[in-house]
This record gives C-alpha cells, structure tokens and sequence, in this order.
C-alpha cells in the first residue's frame, strides 16, 4: 500500500520553508511569502512550483475577490488544503488507546478510543491495526500515523523503554506499519504534545515557551527559538528528583518532597488514603478540598505550592514568553489557583515581570492530536529535526 504522503517527500530544505510558513499561517500572498522568507521573487516561484504540482499547496480566492499583480500578472494567495488529508494520532496509556484523525492543519475530525487489555508488542500492534482498519475505512485519505507513548523513544521508530508497558527496545513504527502499510512516526507522548502546542496551540510564533504537564507523572518541554528543545532524560522521571520542599511527604515513586511526590495524581491520592484509610478518586479530593475537609485540603494546598515553586523556577532560569500547564492535573488551578500564584510570587524578584501562564484543561485526544501534529511534521514536510 502507497502512502497518499509518499508524492510529498522528500522536501527541500527552501521547500520545506515555504511549506511551513503557508501551513501555520497561510493563505499568504507571495509577496507576503517571500517578504517572510526573504526570498526573492523568482527564488519563491521555483520553490513554490512542486508544491503546487503535487497538491500540498494551492492558490486561494483572495479575501474580498481583489488578486494580487505580479509582474503584471494576477496572483491568488497560497494555502493548504486542510481537509486534503487526515492523519491518525494515538496515544498510548496503561488501560486505553485514544485515537483522533485530523486534518492538515490538525484540527480533530473524529474520536476512537479502544480498551487496552495487554501490554505485549503484539497485542498492543494488533489494536492499533484493527483501530487503524476502522478509522481509514471512515476517512480514506489518511497519509500517516502518529503514535505517543509514555516513555524514551529513540529515533522517533523505536520505544527503548516504557515503563508502564514494560517494553525495551521495541520497533513500534516498523511493526505498525508492516501491519497497516501507511508510514508511522512513534515518540514520546510530552515531546509531541509540545510539538503541538508550539505549531498549531499556544506556543504559535513564541520563541521562548514551555509547556508543564501535571498527571500521572510530570512532563516538561522547552521551546527555544521556536523548537523544541531534546533532551536525555525526556520521560526518564522529571521532576522525581526536582526537591521541592525536603521535609515534604515520602510516597512510592519520587524522592522525599519531590515534585512528583507533592503534585502527580496517583502520589496525591496515596497521601490521602495513608492519612485517611479511604481511596478517593483525584476529583473527589479537589472537591473535599475546595468544601474544607481538613486532610484533602491540606494536600492541595501543598500540591499548589509545589506547582508555584516549579512554575517560579522555570520562570526565573528560562524566561519565557508563556508557561502552558497542561494535562490531567489542572484541576488542581480551580481549587487552588490562588496559592498557586502566592507561591510563584513568593519565589520571585519582587519586580520580576509576571508570568504568563495559560491553563489548558486537556484530555487525552489532546496527546493524541499531538502525535497526529507529528505525523504531519516529518511524514508530509519531512521535517525530520522539526
């Protein structure tokens, strides 16, 4: 089976340029383009040539009928064909597999999610193919997919290890696509949200950004020069050993008052089940805190301080532009946003400009669209070190 992405690739470097910028920005004239790329007239138009003949880019009404003249010719903008193609973006968790397609520009045209029984390779490609047969059934003109995954990938191919699904070294991209014959690209699941998030969400045009997850675990990822920057250790346990208060609550993953002790969900319901003897859900906590019960409240309320504390040292050590806080844990925001914003005040220069810092009330298609943001970034722009 051909990839309908396969006519796209590969992509020079001056054609992936044009590419992108039509993408998150589009429809532009090419006066608009070339002033962007500082390109010169001629220079765009042998760009822009393949990318019209292959049908990743077209020309466009111009907004009230009024075309640009270029040497005393008409032009019409250029753009993308949103709905020209559809990718797939799943995202992996202990129990389920969340799926989305998308379009072009990555916005979600529909949902499927599917319960995860096994963690073995084969049960876990079995799924995602069967997954994969109904959603281009639905949506025929899928180019790609991408897949998220909690854990080191290497190579944006292989899972080198996940803790969650006891995997090392498993060549997840190549078996999927052995058994869908569409092109796959695997990595983890913090680095494609970010990737996102940068493109197409609330890093768009910032050249110093971060995104903060806060849930199961912590994920961090650092935009810089509007990339995102790699790292060794990415999902190898941020924030375990991050102590944020050294006399804070010991729990079974993370250091004594680490971040991951004070503020990831299942460490938050660990303390109140110590404390109390009852298992409370992450949502039963946030409501017996905000009504006032003394050992929930007491929980947040350290839950809250830690997130300031982290919120006010990335702050300081990275200036950025915007802090997105995302995931499953800002609920955390509405029942303590308040002490959230004394802490951060509380660990910054008194004159230091405030933080911006948007909450995204996030579920799980929202890294699974990451991973479909993915697909379309290396499958379709070839943008390897996107």
């Amino acid at each position: 089976m051909t990839s309908v992405a396969a006519s796209w690739l590969p992509l020079s470097p001056g054609e992936r340029s044009v590419a992108i910028e039509v993408l998150l920005a589009g429809p532009l004239s090419r006066t608009e383009l070339a002033r962007r790329l500082d390109l010169s007239a001629g220079s765009l138009t042998r760009l822009t040539k393949p990318l019209i003949e292959s049908g990743l880019l077209v020309e466009v009404p111009e907004a009230g009928g009024v075309m640009e003249v270029r040497q005393g010719r008409p032009s019409q903008p250029l753009d993308v064909v949103a709905e020209s193609r559809s990718f797939i973006g799943y995202k992996i968790t202990e129990d389920m597999v969340y799926g989305v397609v998308t379009t072009l520009r990555s916005e979600i045209v529909a949902r499927y999610d599917r319960p995860l029984t096994a963690h073995g390779p084969a049960e876990v490609v079995a799924l995602l193919g069967e997954m994969t047969d109904e959603l281009t059934a639905a949506h025929p003109r899928i180019a790609g997919i991408g897949i998220g995954v909690g854990g080191l990938v290497e190579d944006r191919a292989v899972v080198g290890e996940s803790p969650f699904l006891q995997w090392r070294d498993v060549p997840l991209a190549e078996l999927v696509e052995v058994r869908t014959g569409l092109p796959v690209v695997v990595e983890n699941d913090v680095a494609a949200l970010v990737e996102a998030e940068t493109w197409f969400g609330a890093g768009r045009g910032l050249d110093r950004f971060v995104v903060l997850t806060i849930g199961a675990g912590i994920g961090y990822g650092l935009v810089l020069g509007g990339k995102r920057v790699p790292y060794a250790e990415e999902d190898r346990g941020f924030g375990r050993h991050w102590i944020v208060d050294p006399n804070g609550p010991l729990t079974p993953d993370g250091a004594r008052g680490s971040a991951v002790s004070l503020l990831t969900i299942p460490n938050i319901r660990y303390q109140v089940q110590a404390a109390t003897g009852l298992d409370r859900t992450y949502e039963e906590i946030l409501a017996l805190a905000a009504a006032g019960e003394a050992m929930p409240a007491r929980v947040i309320e350290e839950a809250a301080r830690a997130l300031g504390i982290l919120v006010a040292q990335i702050g300081n050590f990275v200036l950025p532009q915007k802090i997105l806080l995302a995931g499953e844990g800002v609920g955390l925001m509405d029942v303590a946003g308040a002490s959230v914003a004394d802490a951060i005040r509380a660990h910054r220069h008194p004159l230091a400009a405030p933080i911006d810092l948007e909450t995204k009330v996030s579920d799980f298609h929202d890294w699974a669209r990451g991973a479909a943001v993915l697909a379309i970034q290396v499958l379709v722009l070839g943008a390897a070190d996107a």
